[in-house]
């Protein structure tokens, strides 16, 4: 085993042109070279593992999201064919930059403190000779074994890396596995490169077919029994046989074969099909699976045979048509919609039980809305009184306060009585006794009630809403509930989801300032995506009382720092990052609820100006068009 004073000296006398006693692979040695004359790094000195910034890798991954999304199927399958030997995987980008990343929770201080993390950046410039930079420079598949590392930082590790290429031949990402503490032959590793070059060669064919669903699709192979399966490369050509799309394999074959650079693959694109193979653009036809695999062969223009697999451009389906729109919301129920599809289900079907005098059920976690849901239908309703009971206020015996008593000198009104002609709302039904709730099935079921002490039934001119907390069947499993009772009301059921599953929370959360600070309120990103990672347990009135206390302690005095809530002089804009917030914000980058609710918002901000908000977000017009189809957004 190599020391680290050998290993110094190996590289000293490299850079002094002397030559080197034990073969290395010529990419690590160019690496080193360009450590020492292109970055000037000293390989006595040990670099600590640079990770980024929760902000600074969001910026990154969002400008790989299309990649991340398609390339998880393959790390997930890699990983579990390493499962159990300590490797970790991950996913640079073109910037050297971790975007993704799988590796044992029980390794996780060991891992970060190397760089194998989450936000590592992995460049030449700072870490040195290393699997994912050297990958960038010399666009090759390699190996980076212990020693063959730059300095002694990385001296332990070994490291296994493969470029992964776009449609239009430009590296885009590498893919990564890794070992803490490898075993000491560099062949050991032989099996983790293969395993990662067939990985990225299967990303890029799946790139390719996800790019071009419209467009004809060679996919080639040496043997025929693996060109249904496992190609070894594949291109699109458009519907004049120009090339569109290629894979890294395809690139290097056309490259080979026009005598060119496969380093510079655009230069690939726009070229016919038939100036690197035998073909003419009619003759595809004999080439799809109508033909067997067999007899579909192919030449290149230099000779080198293969067999191919024609796929035919998908037809694009007829267009759907536009969903039809709800009805316009009562004023009541108004305030309560957002861009939430299914909250905007669940307000029209409110709605529409608004003008009857069905009972309503209405379910959902504790503080998610039920109660202000129930008042809403009521004032949907026709006029009248709405009187609210919290169930767990009663006692056995308590039936006159309900449903009032009755002697022959008079009639005692209960809470009934009180609400006729309009609504009581049974807050968190499940607490009511059961003989309470043996005489509200009563007059649910047959619209009258009979006051205690009293010898006739009096007919209910009152609309019954109920709430309950969590899920109903459970509380008829436990007792709490009677089953007839939860039959009679699940006909019109309303469903409340919690906060956190809300696709509208945020638009919400700037209702609940405005509505505490008294004027608007603006919330930085990261503020935006620290309330989206919360997990809000409980749920709206956690969200009031959030905001409560922010304009308690920030609105009333001057800011004392610049992360606090900055009123302009006139009176303007509350303005709160995450620091204003009393959790921090959530190491890694948002989830896709809150990258939809941001982009929601500065859509909505910028009038749907997709320009604008491109600039805004730092991704280009592309992505901001693909994020909106993706999440269904819809200008109204």
């Amino acid at each position: 085993m190599q020391t680290e004073t050998d290993h110094m000296r190996e590289i000293v006398s490299l850079a002094r042109g002397g030559r080197l006693s034990s073969a290395r692979d010529t990419r690590v040695l160019d690496s080193w070279i360009r450590c020492i004359d292109r970055h000037g790094l000293d390989p006595t000195r040990r670099r600590e593992a640079r990770i980024l910034t929760a902000r600074e890798l969001r910026r990154h991954q969002q400008r790989s999201e299309e990649l991340i999304s398609i390339a998880r199927s393959g790390i997930d399958t890699l990983y579990k064919l390493v499962a159990g030997q300590d490797y970790v995987l991950m996913l640079a980008d073109a910037q050297g930059v971790t975007v993704d990343y799988l590796g044992q929770d029980q390794h996780k201080a060991a891992l970060r403190r190397s760089g194998l993390f989450l936000g590592a950046e992995w460049t030449e410039a700072h870490a040195g000779t290393c699997a994912i930079g050297a990958c960038i420079e010399a666009g090759e598949p390699l190996i980076v074994h212990q020693s063959d590392h730059f300095d002694v930082t990385h001296g332990a590790l070994s490291c296994t890396a493969a470029p992964i290429y776009d449609s239009a031949g430009k590296l885009c990402a590498v893919l990564d596995i890794s070992l803490l503490s490898p075993p000491r032959p560099r062949e050991s590793q032989l099996l983790a490169l293969n395993l990662v070059r067939q990985t990225v060669r299967r990303i890029e064919l799946a790139n390719l077919m996800a790019e071009s669903r419209g467009d004809w699709v060679l996919r080639l192979a040496s043997s025929p029994d693996f060109l249904d399966v496992d190609p070894e490369a594949a291109l699109a050509l458009d519907a004049g046989g120009h090339i569109k799309g290629m894979t890294h394999g395809a690139a290097r074959l056309m490259a080979r074969t026009l005598g060119g650079d496969w380093r510079r693959g655009e230069d690939l694109i726009g070229r016919h099909v038939s100036e690197a193979f035998a073909l003419d653009f009619p003759m595809l036809e004999g080439l799809t699976r109508h033909t067997a695999a067999r007899e579909r062969v192919l030449e290149t223009r230099d000779g080198h045979r293969l067999f191919c697999h024609a796929i035919e451009p998908r037809r694009q389906p007829p267009l759907r048509p536009r969903p039809v729109q709800l009805p316009a919301l009562p004023a009541a129920l108004r305030p309560l919609a957002g861009d939430d599809p299914q909250i905007t289900r669940l307000l029209g079907r409110a709605a529409a039980l608004a003008g009857t005098s069905q009972p309503v059920l209405i379910e959902g976690p504790p503080g998610s809305g039920k109660t202000t849901l129930a008042r809403a239908l009521h004032e949907a309703g026709p006029a009248g009184p709405c009187i609210c009971v919290a169930c767990e206020s009663f006692e056995e015996g308590e039936a006159a306060v309900l449903f009032g008593r009755e002697d022959r000198r008079r009639f005692e009104p209960g809470l009934l009585a009180r609400a006729e002609g309009g609504t009581v709302i049974f807050e968190n039904l499940p607490e009511l006794p059961q003989r309470l709730q043996g005489r509200l099935l009563k007059l649910l079921t047959e619209g009258l009630y009979r006051p205690v002490g009293a010898l006739r039934e009096r007919p209910a001119r009152t609309r019954i809403l109920v709430t309950v907390s969590g899920d109903p069947e459970a509380a008829v499993d436990a007792g709490q509930l009677r089953r007839d009772l939860f039959l009679r009301l699940m006909g019109q059921r309303l469903t409340l989801p919690g906060l956190h599953a809300r696709r509208d929370m945020l638009a919400l959360a700037e209702q609940a300032f405005a509505r505490a600070f008294g004027r608007r309120v603006v919330l930085e990103d990261d503020a935006l995506a620290a309330l989206a990672g919360h997990d809000w347990p409980g749920n709206l009135q956690e969200l009031t009382q959030l905001a409560r206390h922010l304009a308690q302690n920030l609105a009333p005095t001057p800011p004392r720092n610049p992360l606090q809530a900055r009123p302009a002089p006139d009176e303007g804009p509350a303005l709160i990052t995450a620091g204003d917030l009393p959790w921090p914000l959530p190491e890694g980058p948002a989830d896709p609820e809150a990258q939809q609710a941001i982009l929601a918002r500065h859509l909505s901000e910028t009038g749907w100006n997709i320009s604008e908000t491109a600039r805004r977000l730092e991704v280009d017009r592309s992505t901001i068009h693909r994020r909106i189809r993706r999440y269904g957004l819809r200008r109204h």
